[in-house]
């Protein structure tokens, strides 16, 4: 069983372009791409891990109205434009599992997590963070996704 712990994040400013729409439907290298070069182009230093924000809980909305933000923590000044948003994230006290497993597998990991949560007196304090740590790797027929999952908490 993945080993889930409580950590302290740093306060980032993460460059991201709002989705709305399924989860599995992101364009996760389109928007990437346009995230590097916007950083580029706007003369900002981005980090090397790309983060996704998920704001609705899939079982909980339909599909089409699950929000969510792709992004890269930046460092410099930079100007938000009508595609490429910019948030500054504070420190916050996050619940983090390792996920190296088929996307098919996030319910699991998402559920080890909420109980986690439930078990040790915390409950959600905010959307939960996927970092991933590495590209995506296909062996076989099913992609393997490389993030820590986080979820944001506060003692109850």
């Amino acid at each position: 069983m993945n080993k889930i712990k409580l950590e302290k994040t740093k306060p980032m400013k993460l460059a991201y372009i709002e989705h709305v729409g399924a989860y599995g439907e992101i364009p996760f290298d389109d928007y990437i791409s346009w995230l590097y070069s916007w950083a580029k182009q706007k003369k900002v230093r981005p980090g090397f891990k790309t983060i996704g924000i998920f704001h609705d809980n899939p079982e909980e909305k339909s599909p089409e109205e699950c929000r969510s933000w792709i992004g890269i923590p930046i460092k410099g000044t930079a100007s938000p434009d009508e595609q490429i948003k910019i948030k500054e994230l504070p420190s916050m006290d996050v619940a983090v599992i390792k996920h190296k497993a088929p996307a098919s597998e996030y319910g699991e990991t998402y559920k080890k997590l909420a109980e986690w949560i439930e078990e040790n007196g915390y409950e959600c304090a905010g959307p939960t963070m996927e970092v991933y740590t590495k590209k995506p790797k296909v062996v076989g027929n099913e992609t393997i996704i490389y993030a820590n999952v986080q979820a944001p908490v506060k003692k109850k």
